[in-house]
This record gives C-alpha cells, sequence and structure tokens, in this order.
C-alpha cells in the first residue's frame, strides 16, 4: 500500500510551486523550488500572499 501522508506533501509541495511559478518565482536563495521543503514552500507563499502578490493567482 503507498504511503498517503508522503502523497499528500508531494502534492500539496506540487500545487505550492506551481502556484509560486505563475508569480514568476523559480528559486529562493539559489535552490530550485523542488528542493524546497513544503514548509519552506508555504512559508514562501505566506509572504507572498501578505505582500498582496497572490491575488493574481485565480484558486482552483
Amino acid at each position: 500500500m503507498r504511503n498517503l501522508l508522503r502523497d499528500a506533501v508531494q502534492l500539496k509541495k506540487k500545487n505550492l510551486i506551481n502556484k509560486l511559478i505563475k508569480l514568476g518565482i523559480y528559486k529562493k536563495n539559489n535552490k530550485h523550488l523542488y528542493e524546497l521543503t513544503l514548509s519552506e514552500l508555504e512559508n514562501e507563499y505566506i509572504y507572498m500572499n501578505t505582500n498582496g502578490l497572490v491575488s493574481n493567482i485565480k484558486e482552483r
């Protein structure tokens, strides 16, 4: 049986990466987004949202 928690984390990371790419963010501190942890991606997205830069993304 597949690890459901691992799959959920990977899906959340993928969705956050896609949202950040739509904002034009491809790297953070010389690291590609896929190299970041889920927490780092969430923090970056929260930072962008706090600064009003996320309103351009249409949520599904």
